[in-house]
């Protein structure tokens, strides 16, 4: 350890301390170091504790430093230690999903949640425990939210509130209660006292909800839950509001003569993407032009940092939650038609097998010449329909060009080992008023798979060009399945009679689904297939994506939506100018922790809103019967994904009144002791509705009297 008092510390001492330097005397100390050491190193004394405190504080917040009790602080790493989300499970246990990315997931009991809750940001003490590897929370880095969604309960004359949500195994008492609330009432509440800060949990309730009877309703409710920001703080409207500005050609190259087109949903109102081709005797050149967002948007700013918080937009079926105000959203960002835009262009150079040759990036300014729908690309290109043709004319020969070198992408994704998932979409269709009028599959159009097509080709384009050129770069990693994983799919194979089958690379797994396409299999497949894969995330290192078969991915096409697109935008414009890398690989995996926290965080949100939407559809087909598919079996019932309608629910086994049934995990199956009988994944079954509880997110099925699975013997 340095000590103070040379000429050239006096010199540092003007300096600024910053967190990596912080970092890097903690790592060379080989052990927990105090205040006065690092005051020391740092030339600093007493009068520069605040600073260095400050770093220190904010390194602990991030998980990278520990501070013990004896005053002392060090790295996490060295000590056994780990920060992470706590993700709870209905038992009451726990697991951490790391900071880093790099660990695995760890196993947290309920004995030794320490107070934290789902949500929180953790530090967890790694410790084997009957010969296996568990946390135990030491300290709580920061709570998740301070919002609570729950019921009332009102007993001996005091309030609780009980969250809704199952992994919230905690009940908190109404301090100081301003109305009267009923037994039973849903409220938002705001945390005053949190596990551990008194004898029970407080909160104050701050508003009634009252019953989940509409969709508006059910949104706001998730908005609540999840604490989904609806509107943008002033300061970012206006700083949104300033960011426009007359658009020029300088400095950019000028594609407005190239026929760029929009294709997107019927209902899409911000457009990140326009596409234009060009056909050679040797091949097509691609353009892809995505909105350059990082022009409005700058570094550090107000509006920035909301956006980062954010970090995507959150799609609701009757309203979106965007990144972006809409100023920018569904304005000047938006490829609108006919209109000029700024934008960054990706042009790659194609054979005539789909091959990519090469690929160079420009910012450019673009006019899009027409707006079109998946819809309308479909009736044109694929089916031919005489009037649709007629309207799209002008662009016809463009699309039918795509469509051509769309499907050659395809299969050269495809020999390469590309996993080709077809899982349909619920579709809620509101009427008028925004009641649901129906719930129905999503069709996959071949139109839906030109555009998915040429983005893969876009962001596998750039994170090789920032790859090659040793540029820090914020990329989407799929790492391939465990193999433990793999048995069970398998088992599934078995039990349904499709065969065993090697599951050992990406192109075996795609050859499955192949094999299932079109079969009364093929859903069920899909799905429990891509419940074995790891999910995708964002990391700061490339490691590939397993499910693209891609040796180097990233996020590009979608700036608007989403915040990691942004970054990388900004990292690519950087790289053509010859400037230094704007973010280093610290700065890029707390971004990446974030990022795949957030995405967590909205899937979850709109995956929870569908399933209650859906429940509030089937409230008044209470005691109807339908026929469905059994889609998922466990220890308590199994569920059914209904034909008629796009939603699924539970047959509870104690509803099975014929006889005692026996869970059998590896035959994805439950089967009844005296009559055998059987009721299996991807059997048909026909169910009554008998529960339809949305405030619950409970939709619950009986068998109906007289049907049932056939009798295995």
């Amino acid at each position: 350890m340095r000590k103070k008092g040379t000429a050239k510390q006096g010199k540092r001492d003007a300096e600024p301390i910053t967190d990596a330097q912080v970092l890097r005397v903690l790592s060379s100390a080989r052990r927990p170091v105090g205040i006065d050491e690092l005051g020391d190193v740092f030339g600093r004394g007493r009068p520069g504790r605040r600073d260095i405190m400050r770093h220190l504080r904010s390194l602990i917040a991030k998980g990278r430093v520990t501070e013990l009790k004896n005053k002392r602080f060090g790295l996490t790493r060295e000590m056994d230690l780990l920060s992470g989300t706590l993700w709870c499970t209905r038992g009451g246990n726990a697991f951490v999903i790391p900071d880093s990315g790099d660990e695995k997931d760890v196993f947290v009991s309920s004995r030794n949640l320490n107070h934290a809750v789902h949500g929180d940001r953790v530090t967890v003490r790694l410790d084997h425990y009957r010969g296996k590897l568990e946390g135990k929370v030491i300290r709580i880095l920061e709570r998740k939210s301070s919002i609570i969604i729950g019921f009332t309960k009102i007993a001996d004359n005091m309030i609780y509130v009980i969250p809704e949500d199952f992994r919230y195994q905690t009940k908190y008492l109404v301090s100081r209660p301003r109305r009267e609330v009923r037994d039973g009432e849903l409220v938002v509440a705001r945390v005053t006292a949190f596990p551990g800060e008194k004898v029970e949990p407080e909160c104050a309730i701050t508003r009634v909800l009252g019953d989940l009877t509409s969709v508006a309703a059910i949104g706001r409710f998730i908005e609540y839950k999840h604490s989904l920001s609806r509107r943008f703080p002033k300061h970012a409207e206006d700083e949104a509001r300033s960011a426009v500005t007359s658009l020029t050609q300088k400095g950019r190259s000028d594609q407005r003569d190239l026929g760029f087109v929009t294709i997107d949903g019927k209902n899409a109102r911000d457009f990140d993407d326009a596409v234009a081709i060009e056909r050679g005797r040797s091949g097509f050149t691609l353009h892809v032009a995505i909105a350059d967002v990082s022009h409005y948007v700058k570094t550090g700013s107000l509006l920035d940092q909301e956006a980062g918080k954010r970090g995507m937009s959150v799609y609701f079926p009757d309203r979106v939650l965007p990144m972006l105000p809409k100023t920018l959203s569904n304005g000047i960002c938006s490829l609108n038609p006919l209109e000029e835009r700024y934008t960054v262009t990706a042009t790659i150079e194609f054979d005539r097998n789909g091959v990519v040759l090469g690929a160079s990036f420009r910012p450019s300014l673009i006019r899009s010449t027409m707006r079109l729908t998946y819809e309308a690309v479909e009736k044109a290109v694929v089916e031919n329909d005489g009037k649709t043709r007629q309207k799209i004319e002008p662009c016809l020969a463009a699309l039918t060009d795509m469509a051509e070198l769309a499907g050659l992408i395809s299969c050269t994704r495809e020999k390469r080992g590309s996993i080709d998932f077809d899982l349909p979409e619920p579709e809620v269709i509101l009427d008028i008023k925004g009641g649901i009028r129906q719930i129905v599959r999503s069709r996959r159009l071949y139109s839906h798979r030109i555009i998915e097509e040429f983005m893969i080709a876009a962001n596998e384009a750039v994170a090789r060009y920032l790859e090659a050129k040793n540029v820090p770069a914020l990329f989407r990693v799929h790492e391939p399945p465990e193999r433990e994983k793999l048995r069970d799919f398998e088992r599934l194979l078995q039990g349904l009679g499709i065969g065993h089958r090697k599951t050992d690379t990406s192109r075996a797994l795609q050859d499955v689904l192949s094999t299932v396409k079109d079969t009364n299999y093929e859903f069920i497949v899909n799905r429990v297939l891509l419940r074995s894969m790891k999910q995708a995330r964002y990391f700061s290192r490339n490691k590939g994506h397993y499910g693209l078969a891609s040796g180097s991915y990233l996020h590009f096409t979608s700036p608007i939506r989403r915040y990691p697109d942004l970054v990388c935008h900004r990292i690519l414009k950087a790289a053509l100018d010859g400037r230094q890398p704007l973010y280093d690989e610290e700065q890029l995996a707390a971004m990446a922790g974030h990022l795949s926290e957030r995405e967590r965080l909205v899937m979850e949100a709109e995956r929870e809103l569908e399933d209650r939407i859906r429940i509030l559809y089937m409230k008044d087909r209470v005691g109807d019967v339908f026929e469905g598919i059994i889609s998922h079996v466990t220890s308590f019932g199994f569920f059914v994904e209904l034909s008629e309608v796009f939603v699924e629910g539970l047959v509870l086994i104690s509803s099975l009144g014929d006889d005692y049934y026996r869970f059998e995990e590896e035959r994805f199956r439950i089967t009844g002791r005296r009559t055998r009988k059987t009721y299996r994944v991807g059997d048909a079954v026909t169910i009554r509705v008998v529960m339809a509880d949305v405030a619950t997110n409970r939709l619950h099925f009986e068998v109906a009297a007289g049907a049932g699975a056939d009798k295995k013997l």
